[in-house]
């Protein structure tokens, strides 16, 4: 008969669903408030059995000892009474109760799981002692564990002996485990001393071979592994982890190739298998969401390639940090020497990543460890990392990575105290900023879409019906495109710009003495259009006082120029400001012009000259230009072809800016006084009163391109008509004609035609007066010449 069911019915789901949170918290209360109450009860009962215990032994009578004979455990057990604290017990009797307890039962180290119950509530007096002397007794020392005993515990029928084992402490544990170390290293040392020892017994043929089959073994197992992830990814990616840890190749003959050879290929594996767009980590809310297999594998395949990416790139940190501290660790298989080439193929592997992903993880972490390098001592290293940051600017055409990177740059300039290199600051030209945020008003999104009034009053029904379609759509495909606004690249910028000026402003204001001028300079007169125009007034007090200082060389007085003019030629058109100083510093300078390979400030002079002269025409006398006119065709003169053809390209400009500079090319003095070449003033120097003769003297110069120049100069320099230059050349601008025809390999663009060689094969003139055995010496001498193949 099955029992009776309970009358009490279990509460529903629902129900309990709705139980207020105030009875669940009276629940737990009273729960607890008798856990309490039971095991305040436990405590009591457990304090009277002690004291039962207590009479037990009181009124039994102590059996005879006159043959008792204590084995080894009794006295370890004594030794353990002797430290058991005395603080539990009442008085000295109850001590010496317990201890002849002890001594007779032994219920406190002896084992006692296979013995009939020693203390039960029948027996009593001389079978408890019964009782005891069938319990086997132990003679040997069994005991192999540190015990620690505690009190009894009686129950109806026995008393339950109570004991922990004592912790080992951790110190013995640790002498082991480096102990155990020790004696690993000893062995892989050992190891390695036999594998050196069986090398260098081989004969130093061998010992190649032998390197280079191991290493073929490692390259064939590094390509399986690749080829096995790049096949299939998902599936795969676990072998990444394989072949990651072949970076801690141990073989000393072939550990710095190997790791080479790792480093390249995951390199290369992220950048096949890395998706195209940040993995960002999952929410509790989606890990416990039931998912699909397929998704479910994905990100799986996320988190696994997350994480190995991150451990390989921690990998190049560390071997860049070996590198550059220097310090060789234990069991390392790499010596010293081998640091710079491998954490120069590091540096590589960083870089390359650095292009390829700028949408993954990590990227901002890779820029901060690749901004400092821009600052190495080695120059290859160096090098490096200011290309791939150039590169960098070039592709970024959002501007995220760009500011990232200002950001840390600007950062470490002020960290070092300005002690730099400028390569690191010309990086900066190679940002692609255009235009900037000027003002709220003016990057305020335009009105795309009509409202409701406008359509209400200027269409139709049908009109608004199509124009609301038209518009959702427009608004979906704005939507699908995911490309960021005008406005969001407009802030960038700023901001970017705003960082790179605050570098060259503190650079200005601090360091105005030190190596960084000349890239500061230049990266003024590269961003000159886009600077604030509240700051147009202090910065060009600045470079006054730095041009009339005399402290600056040619280069670094041509950017001050540059950035001058590229500043009034900009937003600081609306200035009333003469920049007299600046035409009269230029104008001493043209002269100074190198003559040599290295004419790199012909390019500088020539955009000062496009600004100075062209644009700004109605601000320019005709003394002054007519001074320039004249001064640019005497430097074009003394310079390489590609210069002088820029130099002639900019005077033809200026004879088209300034149409009365024509009477140049007359012998008539125009006014009084002489013409002084040796004056710095343009404004003083009498240009007037001279002519272009040195354009008669570029008509026979042997690069084709200036004699033509020359020629149509010599001409008028007319637009049109049989002296006229043709369409290519008179289209492109002095800076174009200028890089066309360079000369940096110092080979002739184009080609020259050799001189023509006028070879006399015989004594026309004088012949009468040489004696006949003189001349019949010269004729053998000539015959036997000619004859001759040198």
């Amino acid at each position: 008969m099955a029992p009776p069911r309970s009358k009490k019915r279990r509460p529903s789901f629902r129900r309990l669903l709705k139980t207020s949170g105030v009875k669940l918290d009276n629940k737990m209360k009273n729960r607890q408030q008798k856990n309490s109450v039971t095991a305040k009860k436990q405590r009591k009962e457990q304090k009277r059995l002690r004291q039962a215990v207590k009479g037990a032994v009181a009124a039994r009578p102590p059996p005879s000892l006159e043959t008792y004979c204590p084995r080894p455990d009794e006295e370890e057990e004594e030794e353990f009474l002797d430290t058991l604290p005395t603080d539990m017990l009442e008085d000295d009797d109850d001590l010496q109760q317990m201890s002849t307890m002890a001594q007779r039962a032994s219920f406190v180290t002896r084992d006692l799981s296979s013995c009939a119950p020693v203390h039960s509530g029948k027996k009593r007096g001389a079978e408890v002692t019964r009782g005891y002397e069938k319990v086997p007794r132990k003679l040997a020392r069994i005991e192999q564990k540190e015990v620690i005993h505690l009190l009894p515990i009686k129950d109806k029928t026995r008393l339950i002996p109570q004991s922990i084992e004592r912790a080992v402490p951790e110190q013995l544990e640790d002498e082991e485990e480096g102990e155990e170390e020790d004696a690993a290293e000893q062995t892989d040392h050992q190891e390695n001393e036999g594998a050196a020892a069986s090398m260098e017994e081989l004969t130093p043929a061998e010992r190649e071979q032998r390197r280079a089959q191991k290493v073929q073994e490692k390259r064939l197992h590094i390509a399986a592994l690749g080829s096995a992830v790049v096949s299939d990814p998902v599936s795969n990616v676990k072998r990444v982890k394989e072949l990651r840890g072949m970076l801690m190749e141990a073989d000393p003959s072939v550990a710095v190739t190997v790791r080479k050879l790792v480093m390249v290929s995951l390199m290369e594996i992220f950048k096949d298998v890395a998706p195209t767009y940040r993995i960002r980590p999952l929410t509790e809310e989606e890990k416990n969401t039931k998912v699909k297999k397929e998704t479910q594998q994905l990100r799986e395949f996320e988190e696994i390639l997350v994480s190995q990416y991150k451990f390989y790139l921690e990998d190049l940190e560390q071997t860049i940090k070996d590198w550059k501290q220097q310090k060789k660790k234990r069991r390392q298989a790499v010596n010293l020497a081998s640091y710079a080439g491998l954490a120069a193929v590091a540096v590589r592997c960083l870089t390359e990543l650095l292009l390829a992903m700028p949408h993954f993880n990590f990227h901002n972490n890779i820029i901060v460890l690749l901004v400092p390098l821009m600052n190495d001592p080695d120059r290859k290293v160096s090098d490096m990392c200011c290309d791939a940051f150039r590169k960098l600017f070039l592709q970024d055409k959002l501007g995220t990575a760009s500011l990232a990177t200002v950001r840390v740059i600007s950062g470490l300039v002020r960290s070092l105290n300005y002690n730099v290199r400028p390569e690191m600051l010309r990086t900066l030209l190679s940002l692609r900023i255009k235009e900037v945020k000027r003002d709220i008003e003016d990057t305020k999104p335009t009105k795309k879409f009509m409202n409701h009034k406008e359509k209400k009053k200027n269409l139709s029904r049908m009109q608004r019906k199509w124009k609301k379609a038209e518009e959702k759509l427009d608004k979906e495909l704005l939507e699908a495109e995911a490309s960021e606004t005008k406005e969001h690249k407009l802030k960038l910028h700023t901001e970017t710009l705003n960082m790179v000026f605050l570098v060259y402003f503190r650079i200005l204001k601090k360091a105005h003495r030190s190596v960084l001028l000349p890239a500061v300079l230049e990266g003024l007169a590269n961003f000159a259009h886009l600077i604030n125009l509240e700051f147009f007034d202090d910065l060009l007090n600045v470079l006054q006082n730095h041009v009339q200082s005399g402290d600056l060389s040619n280069q670094e007085s041509l950017h001050c120029i540059q950035t001058v003019f590229t500043i009034l030629s900009g937003q600081g058109d609306v200035l009333n400001i003469d920049p007299l100083t600046f035409y009269q510093h230029l104008y001493k300078m043209l002269p100074r012009l190198h003559a040599g390979k290295s004419n790199d400030d012909v390019l500088i002079v020539l955009r000062c000259l496009d600004t100075m002269l062209t644009r700004r025409k109605k601000q320019v006398t005709l003394q002054r230009a007519m001074a320039f006119v004249k001064r640019l065709s005497t430097v074009s003169l003394q310079l390489l072809p590609d210069a002088s053809v820029g130099i002639l390209a900019a005077t033809r400009a200026a004879l088209h800016s300034f149409p009365k500079c024509d009477f140049l090319l007359d012998n008539e003095i125009q006014g009084s006084g002489f013409y002084l070449p040796e004056l710095d003033d343009p404004e003083h120097c009498n240009a007037q009163n001279t002519a272009l003769w040195e354009l008669h003297t570029l008509r026979r110069h042997y690069h084709p391109v200036v004699r033509l120049f020359a020629g149509h100069l010599c001409r008028g320099a007319p637009s049109e008509g049989s002296a006229a230059l043709n369409v290519e050349l008179s289209r492109r601008a002095p800076v174009e004609l200028f890089r066309d025809y360079s000369f940096k390999d110092m080979t002739f663009n184009p080609p020259v035609d050799k001189p023509p060689t006028k070879k006399k094969d015989q004594f026309v003139i004088g012949e009468a007066l040489l004696d006949a055995e003189l001349q019949k010496q010269i004729s053998n001498v000539l015959h036997t010449h000619t004859q001759t193949q040198l």
